[in-house]
Protein backbone atom coordinates (compact mmCIF):
# COMPACT_ATOMS: atom_id res chain seq x y z
CA UNK A 1 0.00 0.00 0.00
CA UNK A 2 1.72 3.90 -0.73
CA UNK A 3 2.47 5.38 1.70
CA UNK A 4 0.81 9.24 1.81
CA UNK A 5 3.98 11.81 2.77
CA UNK A 6 2.11 14.55 5.12
CA UNK A 7 2.19 17.98 3.63
CA UNK A 8 4.63 20.26 5.34
CA UNK A 9 3.41 24.06 5.07
CA UNK A 10 5.97 26.89 5.66
CA UNK A 11 5.55 30.38 6.58
CA UNK A 12 5.72 31.31 2.58
CA UNK A 13 2.38 29.52 2.15
CA UNK A 14 0.99 30.65 5.32
CA UNK A 15 1.35 34.01 3.67
CA UNK A 16 0.51 33.45 0.39
CA UNK A 17 -3.23 32.11 2.06
CA UNK A 18 -3.61 34.98 4.05
CA UNK A 19 -2.85 36.98 0.86
CA UNK A 20 -5.43 34.98 -1.28
CA UNK A 21 -7.96 34.97 1.36
CA UNK A 22 -8.19 39.40 1.48
CA UNK A 23 -8.41 38.88 -1.92
CA UNK A 24 -11.17 36.93 -1.90
CA UNK A 25 -13.06 38.78 0.77
CA UNK A 26 -12.37 41.98 -0.88
CA UNK A 27 -13.95 40.61 -4.22
CA UNK A 28 -16.90 39.30 -2.40
CA UNK A 29 -17.72 42.04 -0.36
CA UNK A 30 -17.67 44.61 -3.82
CA UNK A 31 -19.86 41.66 -5.17
CA UNK A 32 -22.33 42.01 -2.37
CA UNK A 33 -22.63 45.51 -2.33
CA UNK A 34 -23.20 45.70 -6.14
CA UNK A 35 -25.33 43.23 -5.56
CA UNK A 36 -27.72 44.79 -3.00
CA UNK A 37 -27.68 48.18 -4.57
CA UNK A 38 -29.03 47.20 -8.03
CA UNK A 39 -31.28 45.11 -6.16
CA UNK A 40 -32.66 47.95 -4.09
CA UNK A 41 -32.91 50.31 -7.33
CA UNK A 42 -34.88 48.05 -9.26
CA UNK A 43 -37.44 47.55 -5.95
CA UNK A 44 -37.78 51.63 -5.79
CA UNK A 45 -38.45 51.47 -9.32
CA UNK A 46 -41.02 48.59 -9.78
CA UNK A 47 -42.18 47.87 -6.90
CA UNK A 48 -41.81 50.38 -4.20
CA UNK A 49 -45.58 51.17 -4.75
CA UNK A 50 -47.25 47.85 -4.54
CA UNK A 51 -48.96 46.95 -1.35
CA UNK A 52 -46.29 44.04 -0.28
CA UNK A 53 -46.51 42.93 3.04
CA UNK A 54 -42.82 41.97 5.19
CA UNK A 55 -42.66 38.47 3.91
CA UNK A 56 -43.59 39.57 0.49
CA UNK A 57 -40.81 42.19 0.57
CA UNK A 58 -38.03 40.24 1.78
CA UNK A 59 -38.93 37.28 -0.98
CA UNK A 60 -39.26 39.67 -4.02
CA UNK A 61 -35.61 41.82 -2.76
CA UNK A 62 -34.34 37.68 -3.04
CA UNK A 63 -35.44 37.60 -6.14
CA UNK A 64 -33.86 40.75 -7.27
CA UNK A 65 -30.97 40.05 -5.06
CA UNK A 66 -30.65 36.63 -7.12
CA UNK A 67 -31.26 38.04 -10.53
CA UNK A 68 -28.06 40.84 -10.05
CA UNK A 69 -26.17 37.97 -8.84
CA UNK A 70 -26.69 35.93 -11.76
CA UNK A 71 -25.77 38.32 -14.05
CA UNK A 72 -22.27 37.64 -13.61
CA UNK A 73 -19.87 34.57 -14.34
CA UNK A 74 -19.05 33.39 -10.90
CA UNK A 75 -17.44 30.31 -11.80
CA UNK A 76 -13.50 31.72 -11.18
CA UNK A 77 -14.38 32.76 -7.48
CA UNK A 78 -17.19 29.93 -6.67
CA UNK A 79 -13.55 27.40 -7.35
CA UNK A 80 -11.37 29.68 -5.31
CA UNK A 81 -13.89 29.60 -2.56
CA UNK A 82 -14.04 26.17 -3.06
CA UNK A 83 -10.20 25.80 -2.64
CA UNK A 84 -10.39 27.43 0.79
CA UNK A 85 -12.88 24.96 1.89
CA UNK A 86 -16.16 27.69 2.11
CA UNK A 87 -19.50 28.24 0.55
CA UNK A 88 -19.46 27.09 -3.35
CA UNK A 89 -22.17 29.90 -3.42
CA UNK A 90 -23.95 27.02 -5.64
CA UNK A 91 -27.37 26.80 -3.67
CA UNK A 92 -27.85 30.02 -2.56
CA UNK A 93 -31.22 30.78 -4.46
CA UNK A 94 -33.46 31.07 -1.21
CA UNK A 95 -30.68 33.26 0.35
CA UNK A 96 -28.58 35.11 -1.38
CA UNK A 97 -27.53 38.29 0.95
CA UNK A 98 -27.34 35.67 3.62
CA UNK A 99 -24.95 33.50 1.78
CA UNK A 100 -22.47 36.31 1.24
CA UNK A 101 -22.66 37.40 4.37
CA UNK A 102 -21.96 34.10 6.14
CA UNK A 103 -18.96 33.54 3.69
CA UNK A 104 -17.86 37.07 4.20
CA UNK A 105 -18.19 36.55 8.30
CA UNK A 106 -15.65 33.58 7.66
CA UNK A 107 -13.27 35.20 5.69
CA UNK A 108 -12.73 38.17 7.23
CA UNK A 109 -10.48 37.21 10.11
CA UNK A 110 -8.47 35.62 7.52
CA UNK A 111 -7.77 38.93 5.82
CA UNK A 112 -7.11 40.97 8.93
CA UNK A 113 -10.31 42.80 8.73
CA UNK A 114 -14.06 43.07 10.25
CA UNK A 115 -17.21 42.69 8.00
CA UNK A 116 -19.75 45.75 8.01
CA UNK A 117 -22.34 42.80 7.42
CA UNK A 118 -23.03 40.66 10.86
CA UNK A 119 -23.21 36.94 10.25
CA UNK A 120 -27.01 35.55 9.91
CA UNK A 121 -28.12 33.55 12.07
CA UNK A 122 -30.20 30.53 11.24
CA UNK A 123 -33.76 32.28 11.20
CA UNK A 124 -32.12 34.67 8.51
CA UNK A 125 -30.46 31.50 6.72
CA UNK A 126 -33.16 29.55 6.16
CA UNK A 127 -35.92 32.19 5.82
CA UNK A 128 -36.52 31.57 2.09
CA UNK A 129 -36.47 27.50 2.97
CA UNK A 130 -39.03 28.12 5.27
CA UNK A 131 -41.36 30.69 3.15
CA UNK A 132 -41.22 28.36 0.52
CA UNK A 133 -42.16 25.33 2.56
CA UNK A 134 -45.40 27.61 3.84
CA UNK A 135 -46.36 29.39 0.46
CA UNK A 136 -46.35 26.02 -1.18
CA UNK A 137 -48.49 24.80 1.67
CA UNK A 138 -50.53 27.88 1.31
CA UNK A 139 -51.75 27.05 -2.68
CA UNK A 140 -50.84 23.31 -2.73
CA UNK A 141 -51.82 21.52 0.74
CA UNK A 142 -50.17 20.30 3.06
CA UNK A 143 -47.58 17.84 2.24
CA UNK A 144 -47.69 14.25 3.12
CA UNK A 145 -45.12 13.02 6.00
CA UNK A 146 -43.35 10.60 3.83
CA UNK A 147 -42.71 12.87 0.83
CA UNK A 148 -42.34 16.80 0.27
CA UNK A 149 -43.69 16.85 -3.31
CA UNK A 150 -47.55 16.76 -4.16
CA UNK A 151 -48.76 14.43 -6.70
CA UNK A 152 -51.20 16.37 -9.20
CA UNK A 153 -53.60 13.91 -11.54
CA UNK A 154 -55.26 15.13 -14.73
CA UNK A 155 -58.90 13.86 -14.63
CA UNK A 156 -60.72 12.40 -17.64
CA UNK A 157 -64.03 13.65 -18.74
CA UNK A 158 -65.33 10.22 -17.72
CA UNK A 159 -64.46 10.73 -13.97
CA UNK A 160 -67.79 12.69 -13.77
CA UNK A 161 -70.12 9.16 -13.62
CA UNK A 162 -67.12 7.04 -11.82
CA UNK A 163 -66.37 8.39 -8.44
CA UNK A 164 -64.83 4.58 -7.67
CA UNK A 165 -61.66 5.92 -9.78
CA UNK A 166 -61.10 9.15 -7.85
CA UNK A 167 -60.98 7.44 -4.95
CA UNK A 168 -58.32 4.78 -6.22
CA UNK A 169 -56.37 7.81 -6.87
CA UNK A 170 -56.40 9.55 -3.33
CA UNK A 171 -56.05 5.80 -1.57
CA UNK A 172 -52.78 5.91 -3.74
CA UNK A 173 -51.40 8.86 -2.98
CA UNK A 174 -53.32 11.89 -5.66
CA UNK A 175 -53.14 15.19 -3.66
CA UNK A 176 -54.11 17.80 -6.09
CA UNK A 177 -56.91 16.81 -9.16
CA UNK A 178 -56.54 18.90 -11.72
CA UNK A 179 -59.60 19.32 -14.08
CA UNK A 180 -59.63 20.94 -17.38
CA UNK A 181 -61.84 23.09 -18.73
CA UNK A 182 -61.12 22.84 -22.42
CA UNK A 183 -62.81 19.76 -21.93
CA UNK A 184 -66.37 19.15 -21.11
CA UNK A 185 -68.84 21.42 -19.27
CA UNK A 186 -69.91 22.66 -15.99
CA UNK A 187 -72.15 20.04 -15.23
CA UNK A 188 -69.03 17.82 -15.60
CA UNK A 189 -66.72 19.47 -13.76
CA UNK A 190 -68.86 19.82 -10.52
CA UNK A 191 -69.47 16.13 -10.37
CA UNK A 192 -66.14 15.44 -10.58
CA UNK A 193 -65.07 18.35 -7.93
CA UNK A 194 -67.71 16.44 -5.46
CA UNK A 195 -66.45 13.22 -6.19
CA UNK A 196 -63.17 14.49 -5.18
CA UNK A 197 -63.90 16.44 -2.27
CA UNK A 198 -66.20 13.01 -0.59
CA UNK A 199 -62.78 10.79 -2.06
CA UNK A 200 -60.83 13.43 0.50
CA UNK A 201 -63.27 13.04 3.05
CA UNK A 202 -63.83 9.51 2.91
CA UNK A 203 -59.74 8.87 3.39
CA UNK A 204 -59.15 11.79 5.85
CA UNK A 205 -56.59 13.05 3.25
CA UNK A 206 -56.91 16.45 2.42
CA UNK A 207 -57.15 16.54 -1.63
CA UNK A 208 -56.91 20.05 -3.72
CA UNK A 209 -58.72 21.00 -6.97
CA UNK A 210 -57.08 23.06 -10.03
CA UNK A 211 -58.91 24.13 -12.85
CA UNK A 212 -57.73 25.22 -15.56
CA UNK A 213 -58.88 28.01 -17.79
CA UNK A 214 -58.58 27.05 -21.98
CA UNK A 215 -57.44 30.32 -23.24
CA UNK A 216 -57.58 30.82 -26.56
CA UNK A 217 -57.22 27.68 -28.92
CA UNK A 218 -54.52 27.59 -31.31
CA UNK A 219 -54.97 24.35 -32.97
CA UNK A 220 -55.70 23.02 -36.58
CA UNK A 221 -59.59 22.05 -37.36
CA UNK A 222 -60.62 20.52 -40.50
CA UNK A 223 -58.16 19.04 -42.36
CA UNK A 224 -57.42 17.92 -45.89
CA UNK A 225 -57.00 15.44 -47.02
CA UNK A 226 -59.02 12.99 -44.69
CA UNK A 227 -57.26 9.77 -46.04
CA UNK A 228 -54.35 8.50 -44.19
CA UNK A 229 -51.48 11.05 -45.87
CA UNK A 230 -48.50 11.76 -44.03
CA UNK A 231 -46.57 14.65 -44.91
CA UNK A 232 -42.49 14.14 -45.31
CA UNK A 233 -39.36 16.50 -45.48
CA UNK A 234 -39.68 19.09 -48.30
CA UNK A 235 -43.44 18.90 -48.32
CA UNK A 236 -45.91 21.83 -48.79
CA UNK A 237 -48.67 22.40 -46.06
CA UNK A 238 -51.20 25.35 -46.37
CA UNK A 239 -52.94 27.05 -43.41
CA UNK A 240 -56.59 29.03 -43.79
CA UNK A 241 -57.35 31.93 -41.70
CA UNK A 242 -60.65 31.38 -42.71
CA UNK A 243 -63.05 28.98 -44.84
CA UNK A 244 -62.42 25.70 -46.32
CA UNK A 245 -58.75 23.70 -46.74
CA UNK A 246 -57.90 23.34 -50.32
CA UNK A 247 -55.25 21.42 -52.25
CA UNK A 248 -53.61 22.14 -55.23
CA UNK A 249 -50.47 20.38 -57.38
CA UNK A 250 -48.25 21.30 -54.63
CA UNK A 251 -49.64 21.10 -51.64
CA UNK A 252 -49.73 17.85 -50.16
CA UNK A 253 -52.11 18.92 -46.71
CA UNK A 254 -53.94 21.89 -45.67
CA UNK A 255 -55.87 22.63 -42.40
CA UNK A 256 -58.08 25.48 -41.11
CA UNK A 257 -57.51 26.97 -38.03
CA UNK A 258 -59.02 27.74 -34.62
CA UNK A 259 -57.57 31.48 -34.73
CA UNK A 260 -57.63 33.68 -37.97
CA UNK A 261 -54.11 35.32 -36.20
CA UNK A 262 -52.37 31.92 -36.46
CA UNK A 263 -52.35 32.53 -39.95
CA UNK A 264 -52.29 36.60 -40.45
CA UNK A 265 -49.19 37.42 -38.61
CA UNK A 266 -47.40 35.28 -39.69
CA UNK A 267 -43.86 36.17 -42.06
CA UNK A 268 -41.76 34.75 -44.44
CA UNK A 269 -39.11 32.64 -42.54
CA UNK A 270 -41.45 32.08 -39.09
CA UNK A 271 -41.28 28.67 -37.88
CA UNK A 272 -44.39 26.57 -37.39
CA UNK A 273 -44.90 23.65 -35.43
CA UNK A 274 -47.42 21.47 -35.06
CA UNK A 275 -48.43 18.60 -32.21
CA UNK A 276 -46.11 19.39 -29.88
CA UNK A 277 -43.09 19.70 -32.18
CA UNK A 278 -43.76 15.97 -34.68
CA UNK A 279 -43.22 18.44 -37.30
CA UNK A 280 -41.75 22.04 -37.93
CA UNK A 281 -42.25 23.53 -41.02
CA UNK A 282 -41.13 27.26 -42.20
CA UNK A 283 -43.00 29.78 -44.41
CA UNK A 284 -42.32 30.21 -47.52
CA UNK A 285 -45.19 32.11 -49.06
CA UNK A 286 -48.26 34.22 -47.79
CA UNK A 287 -51.31 35.41 -49.49
CA UNK A 288 -54.38 37.22 -48.16
CA UNK A 289 -55.82 34.89 -45.60
CA UNK A 290 -52.95 31.77 -46.41
CA UNK A 291 -49.74 30.62 -45.23
CA UNK A 292 -47.76 27.91 -47.24
CA UNK A 293 -45.38 26.19 -44.98
CA UNK A 294 -42.19 23.72 -46.25
CA UNK A 295 -41.83 20.76 -43.97
CA UNK A 296 -38.39 20.75 -42.75
CA UNK A 297 -38.76 18.27 -39.69
CA UNK A 298 -41.14 15.47 -38.79
CA UNK A 299 -40.98 12.31 -37.19
CA UNK A 300 -39.50 8.96 -39.17
CA UNK A 301 -41.87 7.73 -41.45
CA UNK A 302 -43.16 11.49 -41.83
CA UNK A 303 -46.37 12.29 -39.72
CA UNK A 304 -50.33 12.58 -40.53
CA UNK A 305 -52.03 15.99 -40.03
CA UNK A 306 -55.21 15.59 -38.22
CA UNK A 307 -57.71 17.83 -36.87
CA UNK A 308 -57.80 19.61 -32.76
CA UNK A 309 -54.18 19.12 -32.82
CA UNK A 310 -52.00 22.13 -31.29
CA UNK A 311 -49.63 24.90 -33.08
CA UNK A 312 -46.93 27.09 -31.86
CA UNK A 313 -45.33 29.88 -33.69
CA UNK A 314 -42.21 30.53 -31.37
CA UNK A 315 -41.22 33.45 -33.86
CA UNK A 316 -44.70 35.50 -34.17
CA UNK A 317 -46.20 37.78 -31.57
CA UNK A 318 -49.88 36.55 -31.90
CA UNK A 319 -50.76 39.73 -29.51
CA UNK A 320 -53.78 37.62 -27.90
CA UNK A 321 -55.78 38.19 -24.43
CA UNK A 322 -54.92 35.10 -22.69
CA UNK A 323 -58.23 35.45 -21.08
CA UNK A 324 -61.46 34.64 -23.48
CA UNK A 325 -65.07 35.44 -23.66
CA UNK A 326 -65.43 31.72 -22.23
CA UNK A 327 -62.56 31.62 -20.17
CA UNK A 328 -64.77 34.52 -18.01
CA UNK A 329 -68.15 32.44 -18.45
CA UNK A 330 -65.90 29.22 -16.99
CA UNK A 331 -64.49 31.41 -13.72
CA UNK A 332 -68.07 31.14 -12.26
CA UNK A 333 -67.73 27.89 -11.88
CA UNK A 334 -63.93 27.81 -11.31
CA UNK A 335 -65.06 30.06 -8.16
CA UNK A 336 -67.30 27.57 -6.41
CA UNK A 337 -65.27 24.21 -6.73
CA UNK A 338 -61.37 24.75 -7.68
CA UNK A 339 -58.89 25.67 -4.61
CA UNK A 340 -56.56 26.95 -7.64
CA UNK A 341 -56.52 27.99 -11.42
CA UNK A 342 -54.56 27.51 -14.08
CA UNK A 343 -53.57 30.42 -16.20
CA UNK A 344 -52.89 29.62 -19.65
CA UNK A 345 -50.93 31.69 -22.16
CA UNK A 346 -50.37 34.48 -19.14
CA UNK A 347 -47.11 36.08 -20.48
CA UNK A 348 -46.85 39.39 -19.22
CA UNK A 349 -47.68 41.29 -15.76
CA UNK A 350 -50.88 42.90 -17.29
CA UNK A 351 -52.11 39.59 -17.83
CA UNK A 352 -52.31 38.65 -13.70
CA UNK A 353 -54.14 41.97 -13.69
CA UNK A 354 -56.96 40.71 -16.21
CA UNK A 355 -57.54 38.10 -14.57
CA UNK A 356 -57.97 39.89 -11.39
CA UNK A 357 -60.12 42.47 -12.66
CA UNK A 358 -62.19 39.10 -14.39
CA UNK A 359 -62.05 37.79 -10.91
CA UNK A 360 -63.10 40.74 -8.90
CA UNK A 361 -66.66 40.16 -10.73
CA UNK A 362 -67.66 37.23 -9.01
CA UNK A 363 -69.27 36.41 -5.51
CA UNK A 364 -66.06 36.56 -2.92
CA UNK A 365 -65.17 33.71 -1.41
CA UNK A 366 -64.19 32.50 1.76
CA UNK A 367 -60.49 31.27 1.16
CA UNK A 368 -58.56 33.05 -1.59
CA UNK A 369 -58.74 31.48 -4.98
CA UNK A 370 -54.96 29.88 -5.52
CA UNK A 371 -53.36 30.86 -9.00
CA UNK A 372 -50.89 28.87 -11.35
CA UNK A 373 -49.40 30.83 -13.96
CA UNK A 374 -48.85 28.02 -16.78
CA UNK A 375 -45.57 28.99 -18.64
CA UNK A 376 -45.63 27.80 -21.82
CA UNK A 377 -43.91 30.45 -23.99
CA UNK A 378 -40.58 32.30 -24.72
CA UNK A 379 -41.93 35.99 -23.45
CA UNK A 380 -43.42 33.84 -20.39
CA UNK A 381 -39.79 32.41 -19.64
CA UNK A 382 -38.30 36.16 -20.07
CA UNK A 383 -40.82 38.05 -18.41
CA UNK A 384 -40.94 35.48 -15.33
CA UNK A 385 -39.42 37.63 -12.58
CA UNK A 386 -42.16 39.94 -13.67
CA UNK A 387 -44.89 38.19 -13.85
CA UNK A 388 -44.11 36.97 -9.75
CA UNK A 389 -43.96 40.48 -9.03
CA UNK A 390 -47.28 41.11 -10.57
CA UNK A 391 -48.82 38.07 -8.44
CA UNK A 392 -47.29 39.46 -5.05
CA UNK A 393 -49.34 42.56 -5.52
CA UNK A 394 -52.31 40.24 -5.62
CA UNK A 395 -51.39 38.31 -2.12
CA UNK A 396 -53.35 35.36 -3.40
CA UNK A 397 -51.27 31.41 -3.18
CA UNK A 398 -49.00 31.14 -5.96
CA UNK A 399 -47.30 28.85 -8.09
CA UNK A 400 -45.73 28.18 -11.05
CA UNK A 401 -46.49 25.16 -13.92
CA UNK A 402 -43.57 24.47 -16.24
CA UNK A 403 -45.26 23.43 -18.55
CA UNK A 404 -42.28 21.42 -20.10
CA UNK A 405 -44.84 20.42 -23.58
CA UNK A 406 -45.44 23.60 -24.96
CA UNK A 407 -42.04 25.34 -23.44
CA UNK A 408 -40.20 22.58 -26.12
CA UNK A 409 -42.64 23.52 -29.12
CA UNK A 410 -41.66 26.79 -28.39
CA UNK A 411 -38.21 26.89 -27.61
CA UNK A 412 -37.13 23.60 -28.86
CA UNK A 413 -36.28 20.23 -27.83
CA UNK A 414 -32.57 21.30 -26.97
CA UNK A 415 -33.99 24.34 -24.63
CA UNK A 416 -36.34 22.86 -22.59
CA UNK A 417 -34.23 21.05 -20.27
CA UNK A 418 -32.34 24.62 -19.89
CA UNK A 419 -35.38 26.32 -18.98
CA UNK A 420 -36.49 24.31 -16.54
CA UNK A 421 -33.71 24.57 -14.60
CA UNK A 422 -33.44 28.05 -14.63
CA UNK A 423 -37.14 28.76 -14.14
CA UNK A 424 -36.47 26.12 -10.59
CA UNK A 425 -34.40 28.59 -9.83
CA UNK A 426 -35.54 31.74 -10.35
CA UNK A 427 -39.26 30.45 -8.50
CA UNK A 428 -37.01 28.79 -5.45
CA UNK A 429 -35.11 32.66 -5.17
CA UNK A 430 -38.71 34.28 -5.10
CA UNK A 431 -39.95 31.21 -2.81
CA UNK A 432 -42.88 30.38 -5.07
CA UNK A 433 -44.02 26.58 -5.26
CA UNK A 434 -43.31 24.93 -8.43
CA UNK A 435 -45.34 22.37 -10.72
CA UNK A 436 -43.93 19.89 -12.64
CA UNK A 437 -45.87 18.62 -15.60
CA UNK A 438 -46.14 17.22 -19.08
CA UNK A 439 -45.43 13.63 -20.10
CA UNK A 440 -44.31 12.93 -16.70
CA UNK A 441 -44.29 8.54 -16.23
CA UNK A 442 -46.78 9.14 -20.18
CA UNK A 443 -45.61 5.60 -21.04
CA UNK A 444 -46.61 3.89 -18.14
CA UNK A 445 -49.54 6.43 -18.04
CA UNK A 446 -50.58 5.34 -21.19
CA UNK A 447 -49.37 1.67 -21.92
CA UNK A 448 -48.71 -0.01 -18.02
CA UNK A 449 -44.79 0.23 -18.28
CA UNK A 450 -42.22 3.04 -17.83
CA UNK A 451 -39.45 4.19 -19.72
CA UNK A 452 -35.79 3.63 -18.03
CA UNK A 453 -35.34 7.47 -19.30
CA UNK A 454 -38.61 8.49 -18.14
CA UNK A 455 -37.87 6.92 -14.47
CA UNK A 456 -34.90 9.43 -14.32
CA UNK A 457 -36.97 11.99 -15.34
CA UNK A 458 -39.88 11.44 -12.67
CA UNK A 459 -37.13 11.24 -9.86
CA UNK A 460 -35.35 14.62 -10.75
CA UNK A 461 -39.25 15.93 -10.94
CA UNK A 462 -39.09 15.70 -6.95
CA UNK A 463 -37.19 18.96 -7.04
CA UNK A 464 -40.44 20.79 -7.39
CA UNK A 465 -43.09 20.80 -4.73
CA UNK A 466 -45.48 19.64 -6.90
CA UNK A 467 -45.64 17.22 -10.19
CA UNK A 468 -48.50 16.54 -12.56
CA UNK A 469 -48.98 13.34 -13.79
CA UNK A 470 -51.74 13.60 -17.24
CA UNK A 471 -54.59 11.04 -17.84
CA UNK A 472 -54.14 7.62 -19.08
CA UNK A 473 -55.50 4.29 -18.43
CA UNK A 474 -52.88 3.41 -15.99
CA UNK A 475 -52.49 6.51 -14.01
CA UNK A 476 -53.70 4.84 -10.14
CA UNK A 477 -50.59 2.52 -10.73
CA UNK A 478 -48.19 5.94 -12.01
CA UNK A 479 -49.66 7.45 -9.08
CA UNK A 480 -48.32 4.65 -6.22
CA UNK A 481 -45.12 4.73 -8.34
CA UNK A 482 -44.64 8.14 -8.22
CA UNK A 483 -45.22 8.41 -5.02
CA UNK A 484 -42.40 5.72 -3.90
CA UNK A 485 -40.18 7.49 -6.25
CA UNK A 486 -40.53 11.51 -4.64
CA UNK A 487 -40.51 9.67 -0.83
CA UNK A 488 -37.11 7.98 -1.75
CA UNK A 489 -35.73 11.01 -3.35
CA UNK A 490 -36.09 13.03 -0.53
CA UNK A 491 -33.84 11.19 1.30
CA UNK A 492 -31.42 12.16 -0.88
CA UNK A 493 -31.71 15.90 -2.08
CA UNK A 494 -33.88 18.62 -1.77
CA UNK A 495 -34.08 21.01 -4.61
CA UNK A 496 -30.32 21.32 -5.47
CA UNK A 497 -28.81 20.38 -1.99
CA UNK A 498 -27.23 17.04 -1.42
CA UNK A 499 -28.63 15.48 1.83
CA UNK A 500 -25.88 13.03 2.26
CA UNK A 501 -27.95 10.31 3.88
CA UNK A 502 -26.12 6.87 4.47
CA UNK A 503 -26.00 4.73 0.83
CA UNK A 504 -26.51 0.93 1.85
CA UNK A 505 -25.92 -0.25 -1.54
CA UNK A 506 -22.12 -0.66 -0.96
Amino acid sequence: MPTIQPQIHSLGDSRAGSTEMAALYAELLSLREEVAEEAGAAFTEQLQAKDLDASETRRTLNLLHYLALRRRDLRPLQRRLMVQGLSSLGRLEGRVLPTLDAVLATLAPHADTTTPHARPNEDTFFFGEAALAREAERLLGAAPAHRRGRIMVTLPGDAAGRPEFIEDLVRRGMNIARINSAHDDPECWLAMAGHVRAAAQKFGSPVKILMDIAGPKIRTEKVLPEKKLKLQLGDMLRLVANGEPFLDNEVKASASVSLPEIVTRLSIGDRVRYDDGKLEGTVEALTRGEALIRVNRCKTGGTRLKPEKGLNLPDTVLGLSPLTAKDETDLATVVTCADMIGYSFVSRPEDIDLLEAALEKLPPRKTPLGLVAKIEHPQAVHNLPALIAAAAGSHRPFGVMIARGDLAAELGFERVAEMQEEILWICEAASVPTIWATQVLEDLVKDGLPSRGEMTDAAMAARAECVMLNKGPAVAEAVELLDYLLAKMDEHMVKKTPMLRALNSW
